[in-house]
């Protein structure tokens, strides 16, 4: 299993794709697959770990990302005949290698950063094995295995009943994921907001979010470490998730849901395949619309919206997903 890099394996904030490829490996594990994690050096792990490089970039700025990413790439790829098949987590760099080993290698798409980079993803077309996390998030350029939805140690996270009052916005904070705009839901709803994420565009930070934070209606408490996660999510009266880009899955709509709470997003990239409208959140188009819809929020079931999450985004039904992958590469 090829992880990221940026972060720990698993993260201790963010990092969603190290997080992903962690809970693959732990719920490959207990299935009794033999799985070597290739993460950073300090990443934990119930499978084998092996690393080249100590710890994440983003961790220890004294380092040069290419250079860590490149060792990183090389070290796994130099050891590929050790393995049965090869499993990227980590982007298209490794695909520029393919050709040069004979393992297969399966390589789930989390997204693409640019149209720029299709280029090697089409070259490796005849020989690789794409698997979207989203029905959304494919290119029409390319040919895809399947699509597995991530998954989520539900152990983690707890369901809760009864909520409280606030709004939560939970993710980095950047202009793709509506920061602004779910301050702007909460002031035209007269709710109070608590923000949590990794603080990605300082700028943006620094001048769309700052203004606005008083310590009563709008708070922002930092970047939350798991136990805090599970609080925020849990107790939330909704979670806003207001985003300006078509985002190819969401892990923390799902997470939300799994605590029972309910999800008002702008109806962009996976959003509908996450959530069910007027079931377990609302799809909406703009912040006028999202704060209208705040009053109908008491009505959803939590139950259900616990269940629907339960039933699609664990991690038992991404292991199965990715346990038919595997078959099907190794005919």
């Amino acid at each position: 299993m090829l992880a990221p890099i940026a972060w720990r394996t698993p993260p201790r904030r963010y990092g969603p794709w190290e997080q992903v490829a962690s809970n693959l490996v732990e719920g490959l594990v207990a299935r009794g697959v033999d799985v070597t994690l290739f993460a950073t050096g300090d990443s934990l792990t119930a499978g084998k770990l092996d690393f080249i490089v100590e710890k994440g970039y983003e961790e220890d700025k004294s380092t040069d990302p290419k250079v860590l990413e490149y060792q990183h790439i090389s070290y796994v790829l130099e050891r590929a005949h050790e393995f049965d098949l090869i499993h990227n987590h980590f982007d298209f760099m490794p695909l520029a290698y393919a050709r040069l080993i004979d393992t297969p290698m399966v390589t789930t798409i989390h997204g693409f950063s640019s149209p720029k980079i299709l280029p090697i993803y089409q070259r490796q077309n005849d020989i690789a094995h794409y698997v979207s996390i989203s029905h959304s998030d494919r290119s029409p350029l390319l040919d895809y295995i399947a699509t597995v939805y991530n998954g989520i140690d539900e152990s983690q996270f707890t369901f809760c009943h009864q909520p409280n009052d606030y709004l939560l916005y939970f993710s980095r904070i950047h202009p793709d994921k509506g920061a602004w705009e779910a301050i702007q839901i909460a002031k035209q709803s007269n709710r109070r907001l608590i923000m949590a994420g990794l603080i990605q565009d300082q700028h943006y930070f620094d001048t769309k979010v700052v203004p606005f934070l008083d310590n009563q209606q709008i708070i922002y408490v930092g970047n939350a470490e798991p136990v805090q996660r599970n609080e925020l999510l849990g107790k939330a009266y909704a979670l806003l998730h207001p985003i300006n880009f078509d985002e190819p899955f969401g892990l923390s709509v799902a997470e939300a849901m799994l605590c029972g709470t309910p999800v008002i997003a702008f109806n962009r990239g996976s959003m509908p395949e996450l959530i069910v409208e007027g079931e377990t959140g609302f799809l909406v188009q703009n912040v006028i619309e999202a704060a209208e819809v705040i009053v109908k929020i008491s009505k959803l079931s939590r139950q259900k919206t616990y269940e629907h999450a339960l039933q699609n985004f664990t991690l038992e039904r991404m292991v199965e997903g990715y346990l038919e992958v595997y078959g099907l590469m190794l005919k």
